[in-house]
């Protein structure tokens, strides 16, 4: 790569914990004789991915090469953020040979390609290759609406029926948008799990996609870096239910970040976290849990009500031990007292 080349960025993005953290960090991790770096547009002030991908830093990819933008979304903020850290990045020294882009959970990613167009960074930078990742168990269990043949009835019936609930749009535009598709978590969703979410992916596709699986983000970087997309020129193959509009809202969700303090029992928390799901409809959890008498952090993550915990490294010298959850929810389903009181038992 010359300097006068344009350096190639895979924007990776997804429904909420469909594995992007895990995926890049598997990226970090392999290998990929590319000088990386890493940008982390989270979705609340809370910074649990770039944290976790600080902690995978290698010689090609160092802590310092990892941007976290919290509490906006990139799209919306291009001027005041999102261009800022891409000339950031391309200035460093050495320059970065490929740049990952984390989206939150919860992003459009076209907006995001036409902010590839602006002049600052237009000559400078391409998209690779947006890759789209999709739990296979959520999309083989329909969670994108709660009754796919009632809502296509009703559509047939009313042309003028707005039956597109807001977490089918995330859904259909991040497909619509992608390169690539990376089912995961197939070995939750089984077989026939598996075909039905290909099936699935396949109807809403604008176009045939490649689809591959990966357990715990292990992929070859050769299937998801060097696509030479250039996507940013390509944007009206990539359809959105948001073509047209000036600009799009997350008014459709809501986050709240709790602060507890220690917490006795670890399994006991990610029970509660389990039943608050079920009975709030909470669609992402997340965080750090200061356990009593352990030496050790906790991370909780938590889709819908599949929760997942481990202990990820010591607390630290000076550092205050206090559990921090953020939690995320579709608009209105957040009573901050309500929540507090089902997660302290």
């Amino acid at each position: 790569m010359t300097d006068l080349s344009k350096v190639p960025v895979t924007v990776v993005t997804g429904f909420l914990g469909a594995g992007k953290t895990t995926l890049i960090s598997h990226l970090i991790r392999a290998g990929t004789g590319r000088r990386l770096a890493v940008v982390v547009n989270e979705f609340g002030t809370l910074g649990v991915d770039g944290e976790i991908l600080k902690s995978c830093a290698i010689p090609d990819c160092p802590a310092e090469n990892v941007v976290e933008l919290a509490n906006g979304c990139i799209c919306c903020t291009v001027a005041d953020d999102f261009i800022p850290t891409i000339s950031g990045l391309l200035a460093l020294e050495p320059r970065p040979d490929h740049i990952l882009i984390e989206t939150s959970g919860l992003a459009l990613p076209k907006p995001l390609l036409r902010a590839f167009d602006w002049p600052e960074i237009r000559s400078r930078v391409t998209v690779d290759g947006v890759i789209a990742l999709a739990d296979a168990e959520a999309v083989a269990a329909g969670r994108f609406a709660a009754d796919p043949a009632a809502i296509e009835a009703q559509r047939a019936a009313d042309d003028s029926l707005d039956h597109d609930t807001p977490l089918a749009e995330v859904f259909e535009d991040q497909i619509a948008c992608a390169d690539l598709v990376v089912l995961t978590k197939p070995d939750l969703a089984g077989a026939g799990g598996v075909a039905k979410a290909r099936a699935v992916i396949a109807a809403e596709a604008p176009r045939r996609l490649p689809v591959i699986e990966a357990i715990e983000g292990r992929v070859d970087p050769a299937l998801l870096l060097g696509l030479n997309a250039a996507a940013e020129s390509d944007l009206a193959a990539r359809p959105s239910h948001h073509d047209g509009a000036d600009d799009h809202e997350h008014d459709d969700f809501e986050t709240l970040v709790l602060d507890l303090g220690e917490v006795a029992d670890l399994p006991a928390l990610a029970g509660r976290i389990e039943a608050l799901a079920q009975t709030e409809d909470i669609l992402r959890v997340k965080g750090h849990v200061a356990v009593a008498g352990k030496p050790l952090r906790a991370l909780v993550q938590a889709v819908g009500a599949r929760v997942r915990h481990q202990f990820d490294r010591p607390w630290q010298a000076g550092e205050t031990r206090l559990t921090r959850l953020v939690i995320i929810a579709e608009h209105g389903r957040l009573d901050p007292a309500t929540i507090r009181a089902a997660l302290e038992g």
